[in-house]
């Protein structure tokens, strides 16, 4: 089965050798990796093409002007071959050699429409170095609106289902994400499979992790993309999603001492 990977690029030269590194250590080798570059004024072009050499083909590189990550995303999901799509940002990588062969695995089952798994969040300057984990959990009807929702760097969809449903909608400031999973998941009752293992390792001090200011716009995106959707959070709902977080931050600290 074909795995299409997205990564958007913009001047990510200093992480995005680590992300070619961990596409390339993959055991399952029918991928195609797509980088969608917003015009990068650093070295991260000339290290991307360093790569070509190596994959065989499967690197397909386009650099041209993009409205933001969203968009870019979704210029690579409308340029992607394969039967499942996934995203890997730039400043992540693959947490091991076999992640693309276990979504291969549990996508062969045609009943399933998508997969989650875990998450690692990684210090910036150090990943060896984990800040805090996310712990995923089967889908159950409602739970987005109990605070639930997948690990987005862990989400792999088949190319159909962004036929059905839609690709990122873009008029959502930094939680397009989430609003695309709930829009599958919830809404559309795509059939989502957990798979209980770290699929990526993420640094922190992305679009979405950056800063305190960025973390409350994308609370109120997701209060928007349930008022979009007819939907109504349980009560507490913040609350709820944000504990699991600050409480895995403390235990991720705990054990470091």
């Amino acid at each position: 089965m074909k795995i299409s990977i997205i990564t958007a690029t913009y001047n990510s030269a200093a992480t995005v050798r680590d992300t070619l590194e961990s596409v390339l250590s993959q055991t399952h080798r029918d991928w195609e990796l797509i980088i969608e570059d917003g015009l990068s004024q650093d070295d991260t072009l000339k290290i991307v093409r360093e790569y070509e050499s190596q994959c065989d083909g499967r690197l397909r590189i386009f650099s041209e002007k993009d409205e933001g990550l969203y968009d870019a995303m979704n210029r690579g999901i409308a340029r992607a071959t394969g039967d499942v799509i996934g995203i890997l940002n730039s400043d992540d990588f693959y947490y091991d050699a076999r992640v693309l062969e276990d979504i291969n695995r549990v996508m062969e089952d045609e009943a399933v429409d998508c997969v989650f798994g875990d998450l690692q969040f990684v210090r910036a300057d150090d990943p060896t170095r984990v800040v805090r984990t996310w712990k995923g959990s089967p889908y159950k009807k409602g739970a987005f609106l109990k605070g639930w929702h997948p690990a987005h760097p862990s989400f792999y969809a088949r190319r159909a289902c962004f036929t059905q449903y839609g690709v990122f909608n873009t008029g959502y400031a930094v939680s397009a994400d989430f609003e695309l999973m709930l829009r599958f998941l919830e809404v559309g009752q795509a059939a989502g499979r957990y798979i209980p293992r770290y699929f990526v390792k993420m640094r922190m001090g992305g679009e979405s992790t950056g800063s305190l200011r960025n973390i409350i716009r994308g609370n109120k995106s997701i209060l928007r993309a349930f008022r979009d959707h007819g939907l109504k959070p349980a009560p507490f709902f913040l609350l709820r999603r944000m504990l699991p977080k600050v409480w895995d931050s403390v235990c991720g600290k705990l054990k470091k001492k």
